[in-house]
């Protein structure tokens, strides 16, 4: 499909939708697009910590949000 059939269509079907949220997430992606992005540049001490946070996961060493969240609130009661 080339870059003027894929624009024609797009225009077609947000055209065609109600759905708000829909157009929001479209609206959002197309403005991301638009907008000059940043660089992050991390320090090695960030580099290690993400790495060691990657090699946790790796190994199993996480919780899930449920079990997290379920240690978060046995803390708040102490």
């Amino acid at each position: 499909m080339s870059t003027i059939e894929m624009k024609k269509e797009l225009i077609e079907k947000i055209q065609s939708t109600n759905d708000e949220g829909l157009l929001e997430e479209v609206y959002r992606l197309l403005e991301i697009n638009n907008e000059e992005i940043d660089t992050i540049i991390l320090s090695d001490y960030q580099k290690a910590k993400i790495d060691a946070g990657i090699n946790d996961m790796q190994a199993g060493n996480f919780l899930s949000n449920e079990d997290a969240n379920k240690e978060i609130e046995e803390w708040l009661k102490k």
